[in-house]
């Protein structure tokens, strides 16, 4: 069991990690919710945001109820595995991450507020893990589109980390903040879990501490 759980923990190496496969998986077309198209196109002026918080389910909801959130999908992402399936993902042979691909409007919601959602959200210390939910597909990461972004996404991090170790209970914040990889969407099944399974499983679970604003 314990060398089971540590394969699980540590991303594998290119040699170790699945091939994959040349098209994409099947997904939706549509968002459940607002019915926007999953892929695109996109209304111009909008910008792109990618998180990993643990389990995309209790995430992606997270996000979708965001006003100026445009549309929301769940994939694969910051792994070495092209198309993966979730088994796949969830077998620690890909090196992808469950994240969140939010597609919003900056006139209506700023990136810092995203940013403060994503620290506020999860528990960023927890390194292959959140809650009790244990695998690299579960570490906490912010994809960034360009310098801008990176630059409020580590301040943010400096800020939120500043304030974790204010509570002394906390360890050091985990996150892999790094330019944003290839985004492979995941299965019909998991787009928009929690708006049609409502009782679903969620997973979310914050420090309870408040980010600092970027202002």
């Amino acid at each position: 069991m314990l060398k089971f759980l540590h394969k699980k923990t540590e991303l594998p190496t290119r040699d170790q990690a699945l091939s994959g496969r040349v098209d994409p998986i099947m997904t939706a077309e549509t968002h459940f919710v607002s019915g926007h198209k999953l892929k695109g196109p996109y209304p111009d002026g909008l910008r792109l945001a990618m998180f990993g918080m643990g389990c995309f389910w209790g995430v992606e909801k997270l996000f979708w109820t965001l006003k100026g959130v445009f549309v929301t999908a769940v994939g694969y992402a910051g792994g070495l595995t092209p198309n993966p399936t979730y088994r796949e993902v969830c077998s620690g042979k890909t090196g992808h991450n469950e994240v969140v691909r939010v597609v919003y409007d900056p006139n209506v919601i700023g990136y810092p507020s995203l940013l403060k959602i994503f620290w506020e959200g999860h528990n960023p210390t927890q390194g292959m893990r959140q809650g009790n939910d244990v695998g690299t597909q579960y570490r906490s990461g912010i994809y960034t589109r360009d310098q801008r972004d990176k630059f409020a996404a580590e301040k943010s991090r400096d800020l939120f980390g500043k304030a974790l170790e204010k509570q002394g209970e906390f360890a050091a914040i985990t996150t892999e903040i790094i330019d944003a990889p290839p985004f492979y969407f995941a299965e019909d099944f998991h787009q928009q879990y929690l708006a049609k399974n409502p009782n679903g499983y969620c997973g979310l679970g914050g420090t309870g501490v408040v980010c600092p604003s970027l202002d």
